[in-house]
């Protein structure tokens, strides 16, 4: 079963509010997008631990409702607006 982008977005959303999210459903199936993924929970830690929180935030949909997410996140610059 695909997932809808908004509930992609929606998931992240809840986990990292703060964040800037920008989805892209990249083969037009609903099964393979990409996410760039800008917060300031990211601010200190290393990419993979950044894509880890991503993940997590999913709750497990990863591999199953989700079939494949490219993840890039970013570091957000909380002096800035």
């Amino acid at each position: 079963m695909a997932m809808d982008l908004k509930e992609i977005e929606r998931l992240i959303k809840a986990s990292l509010p703060d964040s800037v999210i920008e989805i892209q459903d990249l083969a037009g199936d609903g099964n393979h997008y990409s996410a760039t993924v800008i917060s300031s929970a990211f601010n200190g830690k290393t990419k993979i631990e950044q894509h880890k929180i991503v993940y997590a935030s999913l709750k497990g949909k990863m591999g199953n409702e989700l079939h494949a997410l490219a993840i890039k996140t970013k570091e957000k610059d909380g002096s800035k607006n």
